[in-house]
């Protein structure tokens, strides 16, 4: 793919609609911007290429846990998918055709990060900061900043002192040779399961620090095969098809997430023949069984994992790390285990997304501070308090069951609605109300005190660590969240004129008292 590079940078300093991000939302949001007839907007990605996390992930196995018929955009199927569950380098290139078959290069802003965003009230414009201190401005902000962006690392004593090699699984160092290595891979999620049985068999040893053993459930990946693929691509409504079957078996798993939580003893009973039929050592399927309801976390699948652990270079180690010496690591039980690097599998930051000092809303406001319970939004995608700024895959839209694509493109579809009624009503700035966001997420609330992530009896980075409310997921049907994201529900927002701003400075504004537009183009569910 072409790389766009920063001299595109000084070609405009405002641009109507700022996206952040060039991963599955960036990516939809600015499709869609362009097939309504929107061309001044500007998408700002920090990587040097794009694709999101499906770029920055590179470690050895990453795929999606998705079926890749699914895990894409409705209005862009894929005949061509290798496999039902795509490996990384395909996702990736996938999103780079979408970059360029639908004209988005000249609009994106690789090797741009940005670093603050601040709303001026006086001029109802968001002034953007990059990580090189140059300045721009847009009247309306969409972020796409995935929640699985920014590594979550260990606090452990002795850290900065090791000697050996050391990084996390998004930021893989393809340059080091793991071979004859003695490795220790701290973590047991979606990550490490993936790469644990990519490497085992090149290092002379590997320690698995686990604290928490994941459920695993058996991968039904595949090849797709050549007569498949030209199937696909002959008759489209074949690929259609295929991908509403996968759907409707995805979605009918949310009944035991959700809204039955005992149908997840089934799945239970399913992922422990799991572990019987790929582990034969008695101590090592204590190990690796959980000790919490199936579901409280993340279900990852594979079918590689367990035999890889099975292996005589492997050790599951569950003791506690202590400290970690310049080219040791110590457990609380005092063992010192020789280690040469260090690999974290230890996940993202997904309940606190946007790091302090970034996002600045009426006031100076940080959105930290508006979020001093954890991350909340309208819908998951408006914050009270920060105008003409939308989230996609913002505070409650993950998912445990189904795929996050069709989540972006019920907020695509939202947003989109959102600025057609402000070009139509000549709107200077659109906030929702700080009542209408209350409600929501009450309700959002109180639906999520009787799932399996919140009686589950586990710890999982679904929960804020310090409120401990779950600010991560999506507690009901996927068709649900469409259905209320289908039209705009202006009634929930105020909604300022540019008519009213302008008359507003005119001799007779001392006159006038101001004007708050309502509007109902539908009514939230």
């Amino acid at each position: 793919m072409p790389n766009q590079q920063s001299q595109h940078r000084g070609a405009s300093s405002h641009h109507h609609i700022a996206i952040i991000g060039s991963g599955f939302s960036g990516l939809g949001m600015a499709i869609k911007l362009k097939q309504s007839g929107e061309n001044d907007f500007v998408v700002y990605e920090r990587e040097g290429g794009v694709g999101g996390t499906w770029r920055v992930n590179h470690y050895p196995g990453c795929a999606c846990d998705v079926q890749s018929h699914l895990y894409s955009f409705s209005f862009e199927p894929n005949p061509n998918w290798s496999r039902m569950f795509a490996p990384q380098p395909e996702i990736r290139g996938y999103l780079e055709h979408c970059a360029e078959k639908y004209d988005l290069l000249p609009h994106i802003r690789l090797n741009t990060e940005i670093r603050t965003l601040k709303w001026d009230d006086d001029q109802s414009l968001w002034h953007i900061e990059d990580a090189q201190g140059h300045k721009s401005t847009a009247t309306i902000v969409v972020s796409g900043m995935g929640g699985l962006s920014t590594p979550a690392y260990p606090k452990l004593k002795g850290l900065e002192t090791f000697k050996g090699e050391m990084f996390h699984s998004q930021q893989w160092n393809h340059d080091y040779d793991l071979k004859g290595k003695r490795v220790a891979v701290i973590g047991t999620g979606a990550s490490a399961i993936q790469f644990v049985p990519k490497i085992q068999p090149d290092v002379a040893h590997l320690d698995l620090y686990q604290r928490t053993a994941p459920w695993i459930m058996p991968k039904p990946d595949r090849e797709v095969s050549a007569t498949e693929q030209r199937l696909f691509k002959r008759f489209p409504v074949l690929q259609q098809g295929a991908r509403n079957l996968i759907y409707m078996m995805l979605e009918s798993r949310v009944l035991g997430f959700s809204i039955s939580p005992r149908i997840m003893k089934l799945a239970q009973r399913l992922a422990i023949r799991h572990i019987h039929k790929q582990v034969e050592d008695p101590a090592l399927r204590r190990t690796v069984t959980p000790d919490y309801t199936i579901g409280c976390k993340r279900i990852l699948i594979s079918n590689d994992y367990y035999p890889a652990l099975a292996k005589d270079n492997v050790d599951v180690v569950t003791a506690g790390i202590r400290e970690i010496r310049d080219h040791s690591v110590i457990t609380e039980d005092g063992t010192e285990r020789p280690v040469d690097a260090i690999i974290f599998g230890t996940g993202f930051q997904a309940a606190d997304p946007v790091p302090r000092g970034t996002v600045f809303g009426r006031g100076g406001t940080d959105l930290l501070d508006s979020w001093n319970e954890g991350p909340e939004a309208y819908k998951g995608t408006s914050v009270a308090g920060f105008p003409n700024l939308f989230f996609l895959m913002g505070p409650n839209t993950g998912l445990g069951h189904n795929s996050m694509v069709y989540m972006i493109e019920s907020q695509i579809a939202y947003v989109t609605d959102a600025l057609r009624l402000m070009r139509k009503k000549e709107l200077r700035s659109i906030e929702v109300r700080e009542d209408a966001q209350k409600r929501f997420n009450n309700r959002i609330q109180s639906k999520l005190g009787g799932t399996v992530w919140n009686i589950g009896g586990c710890q999982s980075w679904y929960l804020h660590p310090v409120s401990g409310k779950n600010v991560t997921l999506w507690p009901d049907f996927t068709w649900k969240f469409r259905q209320q994201t289908r039209h705009f529900d202006a009634d929930a927002y105020r909604l300022e004129s540019a008519r009213v701003r302008r008359t507003k400075t005119t001799k007779t504004r001392k006159t006038r008292k101001p004007v708050t537009l309502k509007h109902r183009e539908s009514t939230s569910a």
